[in-house]
């Protein structure tokens, strides 16, 4: 299976020589074509920095970060931002979609940046807005769009470029219940049809329960990992029990 992402040895500390907090302790991590990974922990723990360094915004203090067999630890900033531009989706919680342009435009807005044809534009669009049931709301703005809509239209915007991973930050956490289920549902039948490589930042058992794999992240550190079964239900108990085994919030 294709190797996406590897982490070896991550570490991350903040401060100077003479106060240094240490975030993340010596990550290691591989990220496999067609995985759907969460990554969970108490507040604190180092999801968001994680995040951060995964996703090429921020670099980590030690260790190695390589994307398709190329080490992005030490490249130019040029070049990390062609990366994200090419090969990484984001999803964030609070949809970041453009006011001033329809639903339409703003999920196109990746390939018109890239110069793509406005024929192969249109068929895209129209493919995933089918798919994320939007096809009848793409001439709206976002203004016209309920929560869940904006966060369906978001993804959309995500997967256009068919990046090699898709990067979400709590996605559902801005979403009520049967909007969260309705967006998951569609990430995960993306990511089933071999569609999508995705990491899931979360706190919520609930949304976790969608991914393959839960990876438990405290004090800097994976402290554990949990792959799903035949049942999401009982992935879902296998969550909370580890949750509260840890008895931390992970609000």
């Amino acid at each position: 299976m294709q190797k996406i992402l590897s982490l070896k040895n991550i570490e991350k500390n903040y401060g100077n020589k003479d106060y240094t907090t240490k975030v993340l302790k010596g990550i290691d991590l591989d990220i496999y074509a067609n995985d759907f990974i969460a990554i969970m922990g108490p507040s604190g723990s180092g999801k968001t920095t994680l995040l951060n360094i995964l996703s090429t915004i921020d670099k980590p203090t030690h260790g190695q970060l390589i994307l398709n067999g190329q080490d992005l630890t030490h490249i130019s900033n040029k070049v990390l931002s062609k990366i994200r531009r090419d090969q990484i989706g984001f999803i964030f919680q609070d949809y970041n979609l453009l006011d001033t342009m329809s639903l339409e435009d703003n999920i196109a807005l990746p390939l018109s940046l890239n110069g793509v044809a406005a024929g192969k534009i249109r068929e895209k669009v129209r493919e995933l807005a089918n798919l994320f049931g939007l096809t009848e709301h793409l001439k709206k703005y976002p203004y016209q769009l309920s929560g869940g809509q904006k966060q369906r239209g978001a993804t959309c915007r995500a997967l256009i470029t068919d990046p090699e991973i898709i990067f979400a930050d709590e996605p559902t956490g801005a979403l009520d219940s049967k909007a969260s289920r309705d967006l998951l549902e569609r990430l995960k039948l993306v990511n089933e049809r071999g569609q999508a490589t995705i990491l899931m930042v979360t706190h919520d058992a609930f949304s976790a329960s969608y991914a393959k794999e839960v990876y438990i992240l405290s004090d800097g550190r994976i402290q554990s990992r949990l792959t799903c079964g035949a049942s999401r239900k009982d992935f879902y108990d296998r969550i909370i029990d580890m949750q509260a085994s840890m008895g931390s919030d992970f609000a």
